[in-house]
């Protein structure tokens, strides 16, 4: 019973993943096969389309290689985008046959799950089969550390510093630190003193006199009285948290240095951001993957943000781009700027599905797409929104009163949009979208769950150590987890309990990120200063960081030829033969090790459905 459980919820990860055209690895793929008696097939794996990288003579924002317009008509119902082939086929509803979801489907899977996991004899399996895990590193440990040492130091050419990192949760408007940032503002204020910067409700002001009217001098500040850094203060206080975006306190500082539209076009957010793009480079094996804000008030919001993306030409090799959608309908529904739920996610999805489909008419947009690689969903987990996502909830057109959606329906709406959308830029030959939500920092533990059916990775995870079964089956299906524990430590969840080791430890695919080195970071290397910590309390060794390291490349959204390059020419196989120490540092031993555990844990599955057959 047990086995046949947690076959079936493989298999319920399988189908959303392969239905949104994200990733599912091959090999629990193929003992899925191998226990129904079908034949595995490699073009049957999931396969995102990522943009190849930039050739040093292209430009990344070139716009005469765009495809042609298509007469296709976009609608939305019910709160999921439909495709058609015509305006007639519209008026008869008739959508092209693309990756639509099915609500009642995806409900009965999602219940089956929360069964699952409280199920008595399921949780006691996942309890043990962890327990035996972690127990069996240590013994690996134990026997093989020297030797692991040993290949790592006959590698010529390669050690931590120099393979590869990808920061795979970083916020845009704090991915620099904080004295870059003050650096920054008294740098403007010598060449710009005299510049028109503001408009504040008509009346224009240059930065001298809102420097004036806010009672400060630029010269006069210094990190302590910029005040960006989360503290002791902060915890459990999301509230605070959010306050430190406001440099000295002052909301107009945020609008000027950390926003894309203010009366200089986001000019000096733009520079800022290239100038950390400069310093990763300079860094050469450090990558980033900021995330910039589309809120869902307005349709025109992506036009702006791609607009302000090409205008100030925001690219660097060293970073990709995702995007993040705060949950906060509640907030834009109280003051009257949305009608209902389902408007916020027509805001969000029906400008990207028309750039799509007509690119030459929404060329910047269409550019601007091509360096996404992701959605995001974001917001504090730990608000209560007292609703429960179940066949009886209102549709998102029909969701009109103030409360926000449960985090459950959010994911779903948005996996839904984002599944349909890359069935269509697939079949148009343009690049495809991860879902990588905010996860399990905080609040219910069906958060996990639901990102379990719809994520191809997530970002904290903290909330796995309290269900042993959806640990187990993260393990089992390899979802990618991005931790941040010195963001952790200032917001929810002390340093030393951070459940980051334990993690490692069993084998599931974790990554350090570093959430908001404004925050949280002092030097001009966050992300070096996340795995420097790390290290040192959690006592890692240079082939642990190394492996922390190759997860991170292969959790992001850098290309097919990028990885390769980065990993080696099998980086796809999971097995022992996936990993070129020559790139990686990552010692054989241990890849030898860990594919032949997640082997015998998905073999086990197998032979419990015979035995019970």
């Amino acid at each position: 019973v047990v086995c046949r459980g947690l076959y079936r919820a493989l298999c319920i990860r399988e189908k959303y993943m392969k239905k949104s055209l994200q990733r599912f690895p091959k090999t629990p793929s193929q003992f899925l096969r191998n226990i129904e008696g079908a034949v595995w097939r490699a073009d049957e794996c999931c396969a995102p389309v990522f943009t190849p990288p930039v050739k040093k003579d292209e430009d990344p924002f070139q716009m005469d290689n765009l495809p042609l317009d298509l007469t296709y008509c976009i609608r939305m119902k019910g709160g999921v985008v439909y495709v058609y082939g015509d305006t007639a086929a519209a008026s008869r509803g008739d959508p092209m046959d693309l990756s639509y979801p099915n609500l009642e489907d995806f409900l009965d899977d999602m219940n089956f799950l929360l069964a699952l996991m409280a199920q008595g004899p399921v949780k006691t399996y996942a309890h043990r089969r962890l327990k035996f895990l972690s127990s069996k590193f240590t013994v690996h440990e134990m026997l093989n550390e020297m030797e692991e040492l040993r290949e790592l130091k006959n590698n010529p050419h390669r050690d931590f510093y120099n393979c590869r990192k990808v920061d795979t949760h970083i916020h845009a408007a704090a991915c620099m630190n904080q004295k870059h940032l003050l650096r920054f503002i008294k740098k403007s204020y010598r060449v710009d003193a005299a510049r028109v910067v503001y408009d504040a409700k008509g009346k224009k002001l240059t930065l001298k006199q809102l420097f004036q009217q806010l009672s400060l001098h630029p010269y006069d500040l210094t990190v302590d009285s910029l005040d960006v850094h989360a503290g002791r203060q902060t915890f459990q206080r999301f509230d605070k948290f959010n306050d430190k975006y406001n440099p000295v306190g002052a909301s107009e500082l945020r609008d000027l240095y950390l926003k894309t539209e203010n009366a200089i076009d986001g000019e000096y957010f733009a520079t800022i951001i290239k100038e950390v793009g400069s310093d990763l480079e300079d860094a050469k094996y450090q990558y980033a993957e900021p995330r910039l804000s589309i809120y869902g008030r307005s349709p025109e919001e992506w036009a702006r943000l791609a607009s302000w993306f090409n205008r100030h030409r925001v690219y660097s090799p060293n970073m990709k781009w995702m995007i993040q959608v705060p949950r906060i309908y509640d907030v834009f529904r109280a003051k009257n700027f949305l009608p209902n739920f389902g408007k916020m996610l027509e805001n969000i999805f029906v400008p990207i599905f028309e750039a799509t489909v007509r690119p030459q008419a929404n060329k910047e947009l269409s550019v601007f797409l091509r360096h996404i690689t992701g959605f995001d969903s974001v917001d504090d987990e730990s608000k209560h929104s007292g609703h429960m996502f179940s066949t009886k909830s209102p549709k998102p057109d029909k969701w009109s009163h103030e409360k926000n959606p449960s985090y459950s329906y959010y994911l779903y709406y948005m996996y839904a949009n984002v599944a349909v959308l890359n069935s269509l830029r697939r079949e148009r030959g343009m690049n495809t979208f991860l879902f990588r939500p905010h996860c399990g920092e905080a609040g219910a533990i069906t958060h996990l769950l639901a990102a379990f059916m719809t994520a191809d990775n997530i970002s904290h995870g903290l909330n796995l150590k309290k269900s042993p079964v959806l640990q187990y089956l993260y393990f089992l299906t390899q979802i990618p987890i991005a931790m941040s524990p010195l963001s952790n430590n200032s917001l929810f969840l002390e340093y030393a309990k951070n459940p980051l080791l334990d993690l490692h430890q069993k084998g599931l695919m974790v990554s350090l990120s570093t959430d908001d080195p404004m925050q949280f970071h002092f030097t001009k290397e966050p992300l070096m200063e996340e795995y420097a910590i790390a290290a040192q309390v959690f006592k890692l060794s240079t082939c642990d960081m190394c492996e922390l390291a190759r997860n991170s490349v292969l959790q992001c959204g850098l290309s097919h030829e990028e990885k390769t390059k980065f990993l080696g020419e099998n980086y796809r196989e999971e097995g022992p033969q996936g990993n070129d120490i020559r790139k990686t540092n990552v010692a054989q031993i241990r890849m030898a090790y860990r594919y032949e555990t997640w082997c015998y844990e998905l073999n086990l599955i197998a032979e419990g459905l015979k035995t019970t057959e």
